[in-house]
């Protein structure tokens, strides 16, 4: 069934039209909600710090999570001391705030949150209340002065310096619907209002293109080296699986595709049988030590961007680092 739907949402709506209704009042929920914050109705809450949102305007990963890190990195060179927060999606914190470690368990805090904490080197917090998290994080870390706010493009309550918007240059708005019947979460003329990020060679020549550099890959046990091999069964539980197993082609390997939803809690029964060697994604990987066969391997990315990109990330945050100075 899901499989279907994402044919739909990528393709021709077909079926998907009889749930009209719903998307409409979607749309309806979406416009009201976008005129409370803007109109002042509900408030919104400044920060003493800049904020940087990463988000994206449908449903499903298009790259973030590697775009968040390079800002970090990137951010930590300039002289600066981010933090991250995150709603930090399928974790069991509910309520109040969790600043997520790296030895933490990813089903309390979730897989993209843990992967952003142990790359990262800055202080993650994770939660539902955006403004309660960043305050809760500041309050902890005083030497943060730039906050990067994770799939945060949705979370009006929190003023914003700069929203990036990351889409997948292969697929774009899809059939260009609102939720159900098509990916989007807002509608797709909003585009004109961020900092637009296309991922992958399919980027127009006139916006930000980023592409992912895979590394060697790196095994899940230490006692248990990767040994290359050509053939491999690949596993990726993320927004775009074919992505991954193209980049692999790509690197010579002869692939046996395991697809699993984005987020995928993964079991003993998820690697049963195989006869190959796993390499799997790094967000697949911190689930997935313990349950993987030995010998089993997950391959790093790295993001990459223009220079343009950059100047433009630290032409917003100069000028709002002076207006919260003042």
């Amino acid at each position: 069934m899901r499989d279907a739907i994402l044919r739909r949402w990528y393709g021709q709506p077909g079926w998907l039209r009889i749930l009209w209704p719903l998307e409409l009042i979607f749309i309806g929920v979406v416009r009201w909600r976008r005129m409370a914050y803007e109109r002042g109705w509900i408030k919104r809450i400044k920060l003493p710090v800049p904020v940087i949102v990463v988000g994206n305007l449908s449903v499903g990963g298009n790259g973030k999570t590697p775009l968040v890190l390079a800002l970090a990195e990137h951010l930590q060179a300039a002289g600066w001391h981010p933090g991250i927060i995150s709603r930090g999606y399928g974790s069991a914190v509910r309520s109040g705030y969790h600043e997520v470690k790296p030895e933490d368990d990813p089903v309390r805090v979730g897989d993209e949150p843990l992967l952003l904490a142990r790359r990262s080197a800055v202080p993650v917090y994770i939660g539902p209340d955006r403004p309660q998290v960043a305050k809760a994080l500041l309050q902890a870390h005083p030497l943060v002065n730039v906050l990067i706010s994770d799939d945060g493009l949705q979370h009006y309550a929190l003023d914003r310096d700069l929203d990036i918007v990351v889409m997948d240059a292969q697929r774009r708005l899809g059939n260009g619907h609102l939720l159900p019947v098509g990916p989007l979460r807002e509608p797709g003329y909003r585009l004109r209002e961020f900092c637009v990020i296309y991922h992958g060679d399919e980027a127009p020549l006139h916006e930000f293109r980023m592409q992912l550099q895979s590394l060697a890959p790196v095994s899940l046990d230490e006692q248990y080296p990767w040994s290359a091999r050509l053939k491999v069964a690949a596993f990726a539980g993320i927004g775009n699986p074919q992505r991954f197993f193209a980049g692999l082609r790509a690197q010579g390997y002869d692939v046996e595709e395991h697809a699993r939803p984005d987020h995928h809690r993964y079991s003993a029964e998820d690697f049963a049988g195989l006869q190959l060697p796993v390499l799997m994604t790094e967000k697949d990987a911190v689930k997935c030590k313990g349950l993987a066969p030995a010998g089993s391997a997950f391959v790093p990315v790295v993001a990459m961007l223009p220079l343009a990109f950059w100047h433009h990330v630290e032409e917003v945050l100069n000028a709002g680092g002076k207006q919260h100075a003042r």
